[in-house]
């Protein structure tokens, strides 16, 4: 029988590097998070033969996103959304750039005031422009995004209702929005209060059905990498979401961060990341990945400048929390920054032998 090559062409598998049999042909795998940890995972995953789906945090509060906010009433953040979507696009580096390029900052406050493109991501306006088109249907939108990028699965946005980050900290001070939660350590010395508890408002947010269709429907599910606090908990703190992913039949798993950082996870070490998860999930992660690489003097030097250091892997604790720990190196070697590889991350992920 003759194949449509038009359905050959969009299918959402890629056939390559993998051989026939291996454990990750064909698997669903979703992905939950956001951030520069999730694009690099995605980027990389859209080269094998699997269908993903990445359901990306909606608590995004700054930058182009921001401002789109508040002009355009009940606007939904695009900027995750946006670089999911450019992660698993296959159209070639002229649709990837148009995505990405962001215009140079207006000049003057009063330029952002009256509405200039200064600071935005042509990206984000792209994404806009497609929802006013289809009637401020942001699925839609997205589904048009992805047929312009022939992108190698699909995104989906963790909840479609407005909602708002706050964390609780030790002191009792209470900081409210992503982007304060996220920058605070950048903005002050040593000395910060830890978190004590992150939340969300509403606290009743809905998932969007899409994100829960893809969890129940999942091979495996994978959390990180990226900010605990501000890319991770947040898809969690959606109660519906977090009871989907308690309660679907995939792997569950978590890859942990390589450095800690300032104003979030200062002294964690790898148990005290698990301990976070596995408290906002309300249950345990089947398998976490940890890195046993090491980091140039330099890097070491530069991040520890930040206040961030190594996550120390502190097996004991681990065991007892986590069926499978996986300790190997997964980061780049002679990188100028403490970053996940890609590809180590996808072979342990996927090794014949993982339970």
């Amino acid at each position: 029988m003759d194949v449509d090559p038009e359905i050959s062409r969009r299918r959402y598998t890629v056939q390559g590097n993998y051989r026939a049999g291996d454990r990750s042909v064909g698997r669903r795998v979703v992905t939950i998070g956001g951030g520069s940890g999730t694009f690099s995972l995605l980027s990389h995953l859209k080269k094998y033969s699997l269908n993903i789906t990445a359901i990306v945090t909606m608590s995004d509060s700054g930058g182009s996103s921001r401002r789109l906010m508040d002009e355009f009433r009940r606007q939904l953040p695009l900027g995750d959304l946006r670089m999911s979507l450019v992660a698993l696009a296959r159209n070639g580096a002229l649709w990837r750039e148009i995505f990405m390029h962001r215009f140079e900052q207006a000049e003057t406050e009063r330029a952002e005031q009256a509405g200039g493109i200064g600071g935005h991501s042509l990206g984000n306006l792209i994404l806009k422009g497609l929802q006013d088109i289809n009637n401020d249907d942001l699925l839609l939108a997205i589904e048009d995004a992805e047929e312009l990028l022939d992108t190698a699965g699909h995104v989906v946005p963790v909840t479609l209702a407005q909602t708002t980050i706050c964390a609780d900290l030790e002191d009792g001070t209470v900081i409210c929005g992503e982007t304060d939660i996220d920058t605070r350590g950048k903005n002050h010395g040593a000395g910060l209060s830890l978190i004590k508890r992150l939340r969300m408002m509403p606290e009743d947010a809905p998932a969007s059905a899409q994100a829960i269709r893809a969890i129940r429907r999942a091979d495996t599910i994978i959390i990180g990498p990226g900010d605990l606090y501000t890319s991770l908990l947040p898809n969690l703190l959606v109660p519906d979401l977090a009871r989907a992913i308690r309660e679907a039949d995939a792997e569950k798993v978590y890859i942990c961060n390589l450095m800690t950082k300032h104003g979030e996870t200062d002294g964690y070490k790898a148990s005290d990341f698990v301990n976070e998860i596995h408290r906002y999930l309300g249950a345990r992660v089947d398998r976490v990945l940890l890195n046993s690489g090491t980091f140039p003097p330099d890097v070491l030097n530069m991040y520890a400048e930040e206040g961030s250091d190594p996550v120390l892997v502190d097996r004991v604790p681990l065991a007892r929390l986590v069926p499978s720990v996986v300790v190997e190196q997964l980061n780049l070697e002679d990188d100028t920054l403490a970053r996940h590889d890609p590809e180590r991350l996808v072979q342990a992920l996927f090794a014949k032998d993982a339970s």
